[in-house]
């Protein structure tokens, strides 16, 4: 089996620089609304004391938690030993760490002192689900950086061992991640709509279609600006199927979850408020969510013949799956601040400050600008490690009429 090479991103069409400037001027408007936050408060968001997570903590936790799916197709190859996706790690393993740092860029520029993440690192409350999650994200960036270097090192490349503890560790890692990022929500007993432990595996199977849909877009994106045909006949199918395979799931643990909160008479009452009578948010959950981000794309999933001339379909099925983890950080964040605290279980509470009343949320254009220029960060740092290291494959004319 001849031995898999690898270039650098070099020559660069139109489209692309376009993609490029629209990404900087994100950021560079991102940049900006930090800015406007930190100089005037949060009084200028829609953000108030009842939701002090906006849009820019939906747009965060979407990417935190698609950065761990992306590494899947690297954790595939090396853990499971599926050798069709082997070439396509080194690319997996860039997106997650591009992924990750947009989301955490976010959260860092949202606060109004950035410099003031670092207390965390001398200050540590191990008694919160927060202060683990700064050591978890740290350590997903070290291990897929040594993950990264055993697979283009030259001579750990050639051992076969020195990839597998790697990629391991790095598997083993992000499920511990994208648990405790799911435990954020799980753990917040005094919230009704989100309490409980199956948080946490709605939050793995979530990441694994998210992290997938952002790879099988990216994989696109340099097919068409290497000429390549790097998506074969035979990945597209296994692409498909992985994606209706995360998506069900997601989709069934999602319905468990609100049917068990139905069932249970203390949450009747915030259920009825997200499926039914919360204005906006029984519009993106069952419009947005399920609709549009689950429904529709299985279906254009299902339709689709695995063929290489079917790359539209794929792509605006990954599109719609993106579109679908917006709307479900949405009504999983905002929507779960919107109804009344209940601090005190089986107790009555009452002061001077909204006691029993829904909570009004209205984002605003920084926090927008805020929240995609994470992603765009994000795309920025992946096109900047596709133009410096060697990890695009080349796919041998054999290979891709495979």
């Amino acid at each position: 089996m001849a031995k898999q090479r690898y270039h650098r991103l070099s020559d660069h069409s139109l489209p692309f620089w376009t993609l490029i400037l629209l990404h900087g001027l994100a950021v560079a408007a991102g940049v900006a609304s930090a800015l406007y936050i930190e100089s005037h408060g949060h009084g200028v968001t829609g953000m108030n004391n009842q939701i002090v997570w906006g849009l820019p903590h939906v747009f965060a936790v979407f990417l935190i938690v698609a950065a761990s799916g992306a590494l899947n197709v690297a954790s595939v190859s090396s853990v499971f030993h599926r050798l069709v996706y082997k070439p396509f790690a080194r690319l997996s393993g860039v997106l997650a760490i591009a992924l990750l740092i947009g989301g955490l860029a976010i959260l860092v520029l949202d606060l109004g002192r950035p410099e003031r993440v670092f207390l965390t690192l001398f200050h540590r409350n191990l008694t919160s689900i927060f202060a683990w999650n700064i050591y978890l994200y740290g350590g997903f960036v070290a291990l897929v950086a040594g993950y990264l270097y055993a697979m283009m090192d030259r001579r750990l490349s050639n051992d076969p061992r020195a990839t597998a503890v790697f990629g391991w560790a790095a598997f083993i890692w992000r499920l511990i991640l994208t648990t405790g990022t799911g435990s954020i929500f799980g753990f917040l007993i005094a919230r009704d709509a989100v309490s409980g432990a199956i948080m946490a595996p709605i939050f793995i199977a979530s990441s694994l279609l998210y992290g997938l849909a952002f790879t099988v877009l990216v994989l696109l994106t340099m097919s068409i600006e290497t000429s390549d045909i790097l998506c074969t006949k035979e990945l597209i199918g296994k692409f498909r199927g992985l994606l209706a395979l995360f998506a069900a799931t997601t989709l069934a643990l999602t319905l468990i979850a609100h049917l068990t909160k139905l069932y249970a008479a203390p949450t009747v009452a915030v259920e009825l408020f997200l499926l039914r009578d919360g204005g906006i948010y029984p519009i993106v959950f069952w419009i947005g969510q399920i609709g549009l981000g689950l429904l529709a794309p299985l279906l254009l999933l299902a339709v689709m013949k695995s063929e290489a001339s079917n790359v539209a379909e794929l792509a605006g099925a990954s599109i719609l799956f993106l579109f679908g983890g917006l709307a479900q950080m949405y009504v999983v964040i905002i929507g779960a601040q919107a109804w009344p605290l209940n601090i005190f279980p089986g107790f009555e509470a009452s002061s001077s400050f909204g006691d029993g009343a829904v909570a009004t949320y209205a984002p605003t254009a920084p926090e927008f600008f805020l929240g995609i220029s994470g992603v765009s960060i994000a795309m920025l740092i992946a096109a900047l490690a596709f133009r410096l290291l060697p990890v695009i494959p080349q796919i041998l004319a054999n290979e891709a009429k495979a």
